[in-house]
């Protein structure tokens, strides 16, 4: 079989995984075609150079085009990215939740609206560096990356049927340190590249100075309070925490206390004690099934809660309005609103939704 005729447009960030993407659908004998999505103009938001998405790195991404000898185009997308991904993000920060923008990132820009670009364009395939693997069977399965250290599917988790079948994850098999000799063997420039950090559009992981100016509106002081509503002290604004924060509360009470609940309505953020993080069960919406239909009946399945977390055992069960309950065999810490909860069956990823 061979892939001569198969057109693959390539999302080159500018950093090594999606330049060596690139290369091995090139060498498979995919008609290339190399797009880098500008999301967003670096003077309005701020950007630095530890994120993705400067002009730095879209010059990288045509250095590594210019070399494969592919096509590269630079396609704007600052208005969808604006109203898909940092106005939601502000939104859901303004009602106490902790939203995870690179999973709308994935979803609305690189695979839905990418995705129309290609086929508008005629390609056959998305591809892009993501470390993680598309098995085809009686379902299209999305499965971890071969590197667990390195492992993205938890931010694909609402990729569809339709998406998985065209899409390509040349790296899925791969390691970075065999990434990264590829492109020194190639002559990549961006070879040892650092990658990219925090959120792209905000500028040292400042949430909240970020949404002030934005929106032009200061964060309001509030009432740091204990889990039995007693005041404790003045917060800066509760757009400043975190659930399960404890350094940089600005606020001594003589034993560590950390952030467990927020609430915009009466602007005040709850401290407790670590033994006060852990709760047991969860609700998630938005769902999306990939290795099933949605179960008719209660799972036992692993559940991973957010993306540096270790999934643990579960019971998943279908509710009302499509909703999904999940409850743990042993309580988890720090469960946030606004993250997504992640359902894995050995390396398949079976479904996964956004915690309520």
């Amino acid at each position: 079989m061979t892939n001569m005729n198969k057109k693959a447009l390539i999302a080159m960030s500018g950093g090594v995984d999606s330049a060596v993407a690139a290369l091995l659908m090139k060498e498979q004998g995919f008609d290339c075609l190399g797009i880098t999505m500008r999301l967003f103009d670096n003077d309005d938001v701020g950007v630095n150079q530890k994120n993705c998405c400067s002009l730095e790195d879209a010059a990288d991404a045509e250095q590594a085009a210019n070399r494969l000898g592919i096509p590269f185009y630079v396609l704007n997308m600052a208005d969808d990215f604006n109203l898909r991904v940092i106005e939601k993000f502000i939104k859901e920060y303004q009602e106490g939740k902790t939203p995870n923008p690179c999973i709308d990132c994935n979803r609305f820009i690189k695979f839905e609206r990418l995705y129309d670009r290609a086929a508008q364009l005629g390609m056959d395939y998305v591809v892009t560096g993501h470390y993680a693997q598309v098995v085809e069977g009686e379902r299209y399965l999305l499965k971890k990356g071969a590197d667990k250290s390195k492992d993205q599917s938890y931010v694909l988790y609402a990729m569809t049927q339709d998406q998985l079948s065209r899409s390509i994850f040349p790296l899925g098999g791969l390691s970075k340190p065999q990434v990264r000799a590829i492109a020194e063997e190639n002559g990549f420039n961006n070879a040892q590249k650092p990658d990219s950090q925090d959120i792209c559009f905000v500028r040292d992981g400042d949430y909240a100075n970020f949404i002030e100016q934005y929106t032009g509106e200061e964060c309001q002081e509030g009432n740091f309070i204990d889990t039995k509503g007693q005041i404790l002290g003045k917060h800066k604004g509760h757009l400043r925490y975190t659930i399960g924060q404890r350094k940089g509360l600005g606020i001594a009470l003589g034993v560590p206390m950390y952030v467990s609940e927020k609430d915009p309505a009466k602007n005040t953020v709850t401290l407790g004690q670590d033994s006060e993080l852990y709760t047991q069960e969860l609700y998630s919406a938005d769902f999306n099934w990939i290795s099933i239909e949605a179960p008719a009946s209660p799972i036992r399945i692993k559940a991973k809660i957010r993306y540096a977390h270790q999934e643990q055992w579960a019971v998943a069960s279908v509710v009302q309005d499509g909703k999904v309950h999940i409850k743990f065999e042993q309580p988890q810490r720090a469960i946030a609103k606004g993250q997504a909860v992640v359902l894995y069956d050995e390396d398949i990823v079976v479904g996964g939704g956004t915690i309520v």
